[in-house]
């Protein structure tokens, strides 16, 4: 392990570290903690946004309490579908200025925080949300965000990422800066327990394949890659246990820590090419991303283990593989066949056809895939050929 750590530094030339990350609020019953973060942060009149299957669950009657008891007003805003898209967004801004709020609270998945992060970039800037796309395009300040996740995968809620469907070309467009990285995230693992299987397991696959991507991309650094590799870990010992016992609290916190260690891994050293082409996937069939992903892993990191299988290793090592003291190269195969097993053990289907991509979208899906920000950092750069491959060994 250190070994190899040693290898993958001294080849690179030193450079400066950034590492950026929200105030973190982890634990059971750390719900209450949201009406005081949101204070701190100069709250009277917060902008709750949440989902449907949230409001249903009694989250957000809870939430909306503990705001209530300490003397704030919330506005409570929920028209949103999963991969939120840019009229939707809009229509929240047009609410959250109606409403005269201050402070942004979400309590929901992935599509409920980069909802809030698309209202906040348009609270501090105007315009359009499409406008942003693109690194540091939202130049003026934002209000203050508190997230509160319900799921275990998205990493919303520490990244600076923000990823929006544009509708009228049914893509994702990502919003990447800085100024996106939440102020405050409150993980309480008890809001974990509601989420329906399909969902769990998505979004646990999420957090594996940010965690394997953040370690091999050329954006890591010795900041990320434990963060990384725990989340990697973690996901691999306790997705499934949760899926058959979704209330054993223990596994939901493992699982709430992997997506929180993950999420602060790829956030800092950026993604790779599963992202690139899963987020062409979601945005042309508006289908859960994280399922997505665990249909693209295993064959992306067949891909990249073909130019480098070196950064494997410790993957594999982590994980207990004996192929770990193998050969670079039988341990990135094991790596990939572990990946493999346990999207099939929790559901995901084997390949992008039974999702509902045809071998006519692949041309299409390729040339965006391309465009997409996180191949600037996937290991291995690819030809638009190499892509088209890659989408049809996928389908």
């Amino acid at each position: 392990m250190h070994d190899l750590h040693a290898h993958r530094s001294s080849v690179e030339a030193p450079r400066v570290l950034k590492f950026h990350a929200p105030e973190i609020v982890f634990g059971q019953d750390s719900l209450g903690e949201v009406a005081h973060a949101a204070l701190r942060l100069g709250a009277q009149r917060p902008m709750v946004v949440t989902d449907g299957g949230l409001i249903e669950a009694g989250w957000v009657a809870q939430l909306a309490l503990l705001l209530e008891e300490q003397g704030l007003a919330p506005t409570v805003w929920n028209e949103l579908t999963p991969n939120p898209k840019d009229f939707e967004i809009e229509a929240g801004h047009a609410v959250y200025q109606d409403s005269a709020c201050d402070v942004l609270v979400a309590i929901g998945g992935g599509s409920v925080m980069d909802a809030a992060k698309g209202i906040a970039i348009l609270a501090g800037n105007g315009g359009s949300i499409l406008d942003y796309e693109g690194v540091d395009r939202a130049t003026r300040p934002i209000p203050p965000l508190v997230m509160v996740p319900t799921t275990s995968g998205t990493g919303a809620d520490v990244s600076q990422f923000c990823i929006v469907t544009d509708t009228a070309r049914s893509i994702k467009v990502t919003i990447l800066g800085r100024a996106l990285v939440p102020d405050i995230t409150v993980i309480d693992p008890r809001l974990l327990t509601t989420m329906p299987d399909w969902l769990n397991a998505a979004t646990g696959l999420d957090a594996l394949t940010h965690g394997i991507e953040a370690f091999v991309s050329l954006g890591h650094n010795q900041l990320t890659d434990h963060h990384a590799l725990r989340a990697v870990t973690m996901v691999t010992s306790h997705l499934a246990h949760t899926m058959d016992v979704p209330s054993d609290m223990r596994a939901r916190t493992s699982m709430a820590q992997a997506s929180l260690e993950a999420g602060l891994a790829f956030t800092n050293a950026i993604l790779g090419a599963t992202h690139a082409m899963s987020h062409q996937v979601g945005g042309l069939l508006d289908l859960p991303h994280g399922v997505i992903n665990g249909v693209l892993l295993p064959h992306v990191i067949r891909f990249n283990a073909a130019a480098d299988p070196l950064p494997y290793v410790a993957i594999a090592t982590s994980l207990g593989l004996p192929e770990g003291r193998a050969s670079a190269d039988e341990a990135a195969a094991a790596v990939a066949e572990r990946v493999e097993q346990l999207a099939r053990q929790v559901g995901v289907p084997k390949g992008l056809r039974e999702i509902g991509v045809s071998a006519t979208d692949i041309d299409v899906l390729a040339t965006n895939a391309l465009r997409d920000a996180c191949m600037s950092t996937n290991p291995r750069p690819a030809t638009h050929r190499e892509m088209v491959d890659l989408f049809r060994i996928a389908l």
